[in-house]
């Protein structure tokens, strides 16, 4: 985890125009919301371990190569879910305790806020992510160059809406956020490929891990196993026994291929 210096460039001026809370209160939302992301790709056996704190929100990178389409939904949808179930956790903590309103109601609105924003389809945000899965069929290409008309027309409505505001009190906010929308549009947004390196743990020496699978697990799913403190070696088996073994450097020299979808027997060399 880093955080941007652009991050703690804001912690100090908000620290000074008291909105400190209001700050802390977006970072927390917003780690919560990409911790959520990691959370459930890891469930599925893929792993997102590089977060980046920003101003008031974060962004999370990782290997999702070979995920499946609903797997990949599930891991777009837990963030803004997360976000929504703490604001909805506050709202029923007001009703059974209203004194705690003045005290946590920039908590849930700001969780609210980072809920609402992530629907939007606007690429790369969750929505916009979510959208170009759903326009996957139209080939790889196309649906990105989609993705970034409806990001760019949601980008120009809020440049409106900020236009539109300096006729009487400015919503500043607004600008970056349209700013950002536009930038975000034709750039980032992509998930590095998986890399691991053995070379520190092997001169201290690590433990080897034994698994023993289906000889027709997807490839995809056996990076589950992938452990930083072990060395792992699948062991497959099919309907007559034991049939090979696969160890870590084939796994990953056949993760290089880019075949996910194939089943482990097909690395057997």
């Amino acid at each position: 985890m880093s955080v941007h210096p652009l991050c703690i460039a804001v912690g100090i001026l908000s620290a000074f125009t008291g909105s400190l809370l209001v700050f802390l209160s977006a970072c927390l939302a917003a780690l919560e919301h990409e911790c959520a992301h990691a959370f459930v790709a890891r469930r599925y056996g893929f792993e997102l371990d590089r977060m980046i704190l920003m101003p008031y929100g974060a962004v999370i990178g990782g290997d999702l190569t070979g995920i499946s389409r609903r797997e990949e939904l599930c891991v777009l949808v837990a963030g803004p879910l997360a976000n929504a179930a703490t604001g909805l956790f506050f709202v029923a903590l007001w009703w059974l305790y209203p004194e705690t309103y003045a005290y946590t109601d920039t908590a849930a609105w700001v969780s609210f806020s980072l809920f609402f924003v992530n629907l939007l389809p606007a690429w790369p945000l969750d929505g916009g992510r979510v959208l170009r899965l759903a326009l996957s069929p139209l080939g790889e290409r196309k649906s990105l160059h989609m993705c970034q008309i409806f990001t760019v027309l949601i980008a120009a409505g809020v440049l409106g809406y900020f236009i539109y505001t300096c006729f009487s009190e400015p919503a500043w906010t607004a600008l970056p956020f349209a700013l950002l929308l536009t930038a975000g549009a034709f750039g980032g947004g992509r998930y590095r490929r998986i890399s691991f390196s053995r070379e520190k743990a092997f001169r201290r020496g690590i433990p080897e891990w034994r698994v023993a699978v289906s000889s027709d697990m997807k490839l995809y799913k056996a990076l589950k196993f992938l452990r930083e403190d072990r060395y792992l070696t699948l062991l497959l088996f099919n309907e007559d026994g034991f049939f090979a073994e696969l160890t870590e450097e084939e796994l990953m020299a056949a993760l290089q291929g880019g075949d996910y979808s194939l089943p482990l027997a097909t690395f057997v060399p």
